[in-house]
């Protein structure tokens, strides 16, 4: 799968340079300089108790140009400093403008899950120094598929409608651990609407989720030597998952308020069920906006398939509720984090950013706090 996805983003990225070697190329640049220092040893968005200037800064480059009269090419390069600023393609496909009001895309495409997915990594954007982990932080942004997107208007309504569907495979860390994530057979659907000064946002789709995580192997094996019908329903291996999402916005231009919410459930596999969510206010005064955000995170549910080792024989009860259990723990957490910042827009180009925030581990209480500053811009 990798090789091919590699082989489909360099076919496709010579494609859109040959094509538009005779046309209006478009060239756009964002980086996000961001330095940060925690409270303590412990990590904290990859941050410790020294100034870090790299974890959580990057440089981006898009290129995007016309193939024809009705077919854009776009690709997007983006150098992350968490990976030692390796430049990597994360956007690489064609788009075809079907109508005035609806466009196809095929090739490696941003999935529209939330409400600054597509603008998620050009920090100008929006008012945070980083969008809130709680929601955002998740290892499955872009899709190797197709998008159809469509927009319009309904009276003073506006309206944005997104389907996608592909593939996704994706490094990852769970629970503290790395591993990979594949999800076959991704289908989406998003709606944006838009009234005066209120925007809403809904978002479903599913798949067939496969973690390979090496950590679990062994715990795994153990439940298999017992039981291989439990091996089998904690192994997330092509499990049918399903995510979705809602968002909610006021703006009064002078000041706002907006809210976020997602889940995450694959039932037949050792993953509890995930809900997340933020709330957000600020005021714009001048080129200043401050602002406060609260965020939760809960990954904390009563372990799965419990009931079900009653019906063993009981010299097999402990030794299968331990591994159980204990394997759905090692990746169970619950949290609430609360920021409070300010924004400085030096220019139309150009803002400076700083906040402070306090996080707090639900499980075991422990806390630990976090000051960043950063400068975003774009040209």
């Amino acid at each position: 799968m990798k090789s091919f996805n590699k082989l489909f983003t360099l076919s496709l990225v010579t494609l859109a340079v040959s094509s538009v070697a005779h046309a209006d190329v478009r060239i756009n640049g964002f980086a996000n300089f961001t330095g940060g220092i925690a409270s303590s040893e412990d990590t904290l968005y990859g941050f410790e108790d020294s100034i870090d200037f790299a974890n959580q800064s990057l440089f981006g480059l898009q290129v995007s140009g016309d193939v024809s009269e009705n077919v854009t090419a776009t690709g997007q390069i983006v150098t992350r400093g968490s990976d030692d600023f390796s430049a990597n393609f994360e956007w690489a496909y064609l788009t075809y403008a079907a109508t005035e009001n609806t466009s196809i895309s095929i090739g490696r495409l941003r999935m529209p899950l939330f409400r600054y997915s597509s603008s998620l990594d050009v920090a100008y954007s929006y008012h945070w120094v980083v969008a809130p982990a709680s929601v955002y932080d998740v290892p499955f942004n872009n899709i190797d598929g197709v998008r159809v997107d469509y927009a319009g208007y309904s009276g003073d309504w506006e309206y944005g409608l997104q389907f996608v569907v592909g593939n996704v495979n994706n490094e990852f860390t769970l629970g503290g651990q790395p591993g990979e994530l594949t999800i076959n057979n991704v289908a989406l659907v998003s709606a944006d609407l838009a009234y005066e000064n209120w925007k809403f946002r809904g978002v479903y789709a599913a798949g067939k989720v496969t973690f390979d995580i090496p950590a679990l192997d062994a715990p795994l094996g153990q439940l298999g030597q017992i039981s291989s019908d439990f091996e089998s329903k904690l192994q997330a291996v092509d499990d049918s998952g399903v995510f979705y999402g809602a968002s909610i916005e006021y703006d009064a231009f002078n000041w706002f308020v907006a809210a976020e919410y997602t889940g995450i459930e694959i039932e037949d596999s050792f993953y509890p069920q995930e809900e997340n969510y933020y709330v957000t206010a600020g005021i714009r005064a001048g080129k200043w906006t401050p602002f406060i955000t609260y965020e939760k995170s809960d990954i904390n549910r009563d372990p799965k398939f419990v009931g079900d080792i009653a019906a063993f024989p009981a010299p097999l009860q402990v030794p299968l509720t331990q591994l159980v259990v204990g394997i759905q723990q090692s990746v169970m957490s619950e949290n609430n984090t609360l920021s409070v910042g300010t924004r400085y827009d030096l220019s139309t180009s150009i803002a400076l950013k700083a906040d402070i925030t306090k996080f707090t581990n639900d499980i075991n209480d422990e806390e630990d706090s976090l000051v960043r500053f950063a400068v975003n811009y774009v040209f």
